[in-house]
């Protein structure tokens, strides 16, 4: 398959860009050898190859669920910008 200036231009319009005739040259060259390079990865024979999700071997680390008593009030506020009548102020982020 050969990349065509209006496969570029298609490219371009899906991804909201603008394109000049010059890039347009360009990145048909860089996308025909990208989908060249595709093409050939797609002809390797990966049937003995367990597919994977991750390149190492991945664990899960579990830790136990401990109760522990939590932050002071006034410890978690003592470095707050905004503070007003014990809990954090923030500037209002919705219309209400």
């Amino acid at each position: 398959m050969k990349v065509t200036k209006e496969d570029i231009a298609n490219v371009a319009v899906l991804s909201r860009l603008s394109v000049s005739e010059a890039e347009a040259d360009k990145y048909m060259g860089q996308m025909d050898k990208i989908l060249t390079y595709m093409d050939n990865l797609s002809q390797l024979d990966t049937e003995s190859v367990k597919p994977t999700t991750y390149a190492l071997p991945m664990q899960n680390v579990f830790r136990e669920d401990v109760v522990r008593e939590s932050l002071d009030r006034e410890a978690a506020l003592a470095n707050a910008p905004l503070r007003e009548d014990g809990y954090f102020k923030v500037p209002k982020v919705l219309e209400g």
